[in-house]
């Protein structure tokens, strides 16, 4: 009988490391969902190989599932302390998080352990830097901080005759200077400072009038397209308008967040996405994504992309703007979109979203109904669960009828998260995920998708393949974190 029980093991553990090897080359063709089944399935056979765990923590933190990417670190240092890539694992994903001491800590054990390896220490070094600006911030923060916006005076700026871009007259926006604008960001040539700053403190003021939840009514002879995450992809973003139309009165959009970081044209898409907005205030709407926020954008490139193209003060603009955009749409009273999902709570309303002081938040307090909008997630599963991200929930069919029941609505529409068609229908059809950055970060090889809505609530979904882009990698202003991330 032993014998049996020996061999059993022995025949697990031979078709574990099988298992494990299936999902390697799962993972260096980037199917990383496949790869985290099939290194399941090998935990399963033989859970004592803190590599099985290691692995799978990184097809998560690919999937940017980083909360389960340090729960499996967690188990592979649990196994075995003295394995090195378990730390570095733990590190990186809560680099993701954005927990810079927990990643700092890491770090540090994976120097020790490996004092030669360079990559290792110019990490260690990248995240120390953060943590002491970040305390240096808190530090020198006053009770009641003042906007750079409330101080700024734009007319101080002069436009030199030697440049030969489009101009704002008189401070006004045309759809003229919107397509010269957009067609020297496509020959990668920058706009003047002057009229980036113009463009916005033009929708800071307009964001400032609008309420948390906003409410679209679709007229008669427009319908209105919703596009997901565009994560500063701006050949692929631009390709939207030329299949689907540029903005306009009766061509309406509504970008639901996320416009910035991980490709590194962020400027460009959140300038044209503003100069849109200032022209069509009432037929183009933007939502807040978990990705128009400090913590995000000083890891994932925005914050570095626009000091190297323009200045620490505009992106200072920018995050006191972000920290103004609404946080959910209402469409024709009955489809609630918003970025990321729903909430930990059975009884939130409408009017909760609606009263939900979201101004000057440039960070996200978790467990808020606010941080739960741009994190959580659908499962496919009942109920409620803890969240892949580590931050957010996930939330299940029945919390999404049960939502949807009880505040008179027909559908959830939310993005957030990478689809290999660009958009998914889940929770017997009440939840719709759509995601609009076609191989996100040059990498994933999904299809981007739009939906496209009539006043009479018909759906109509759109999906493109990628479009070539100059040659300048993704994350390619997030310092030495760009390739943890790409």
């Amino acid at each position: 009988m032993l014998n049996l029980v020996v061999f059993f093991l022995e025949e697990n553990k031979t078709k574990a490391e099988e298992t494990k090897e299936a999902a390697n080359k799962l993972f260096q063709a980037m199917k990383y969902e496949a790869a985290i089944d099939k290194y399941s399935e090998a935990i399963k056979l033989n859970p004592t190989v803190a590599a099985y765990y290691a692995n799978r923590s990184f097809a998560y933190f690919k999937t940017e599932a980083f909360g389960f990417a340090v729960a499996d670190a967690d188990s592979a240092i649990k196994l075995d302390p003295s394995y090195t890539k378990g730390y570095y694992r733990r590190a990186a994903a809560n680099m993701g998080l954005c927990k810079f001491e927990d990643a700092r800590r890491d770090f540090r054990i994976v120097v020790k352990r490996s004092p030669g390896d360079k990559d290792v220490k110019s990490k260690l070094t990248e995240c120390e830097k953060i943590v002491k600006r970040i305390a240096f911030e808190k530090a020198i923060e006053v009770d009641s901080p003042k906007n750079l916006a409330e101080t700024f005076d734009v007319t101080t700026i002069t436009v030199e005759s030697s440049y030969d871009g489009p101009k704002l007259e008189d401070g006004k926006i045309t759809k003229e200077f919107i397509e010269e604008m957009m067609e020297r960001f496509k020959n990668q040539k920058k706009i003047h400072k002057k009229h980036a700053f113009q463009i916005i403190l033009a929708v800071r003021k307009i964001m400032l009038e609008t309420p948390s939840l906003v409410d679209i009514t679709i007229p008669q002879d427009s319908k209105l397209t919703v596009c997901g995450d565009v994560h500063g992809q701006y050949y692929d973003f631009i390709n939207i308008f030329k299949i689907n139309g540029v903005p306009s009165e009766t061509n309406m959009y509504l970008f639901n967040g996320d416009f910035v970081d991980r490709g590194s044209f962020s400027l460009e898409v959140i300038l044209t996405l503003f100069a849109y907005k200032w022209l069509y205030p009432k037929s183009l709407y933007l939502t807040r994504g978990n990705h128009e926020t400090d913590d995000m954008n000083k890891v994932y490139g925005f914050e570095g992309e626009v000091k190297a193209k323009f200045s620490e003060e505009m992106f200072e603009l920018f995050s006191e703007t972000f920290s103004t955009l609404p946080l959910a749409h209402l469409i024709n009273q009955k489809i609630l979109v918003v970025h990321g999902g729903l909430f930990s709570r059975d009884d939130v309303t409408l009017d909760d979203i609606r009263n939900i002081d979201r101004f000057g938040k440039k960070q996200l307090e978790h467990g808020s109904l606010m941080c739960e909008l741009l994190w959580s997630d659908p499962q496919a599963q009942p109920g409620r669960g803890p969240s892949k991200r580590g931050v957010g929930i996930q939330f299940g069919p029945d919390v999404t009828e049960s939502f949807l029941k009880r505040n008179n609505l027909d559908l959830l529409i939310r993005s957030h998260e990478v689809k290999e068609n660009g958009y998914v229908i889940e929770h017997n059809g009440k939840c719709i995920t759509v995601f609009s950055a076609p191989n996100y970060c040059d990498t994933i090889g999904n299809k981007g998708a739009i939906i496209n809505i009539t006043s009479d609530l018909k759906l109509d979904y759109k999906t493109f393949e990628a479009v070539p882009h100059p040659n300048i990698r993704p994350m390619a202003y997030a310092s030495q974190f760009g390739g943890l991330f790409t």
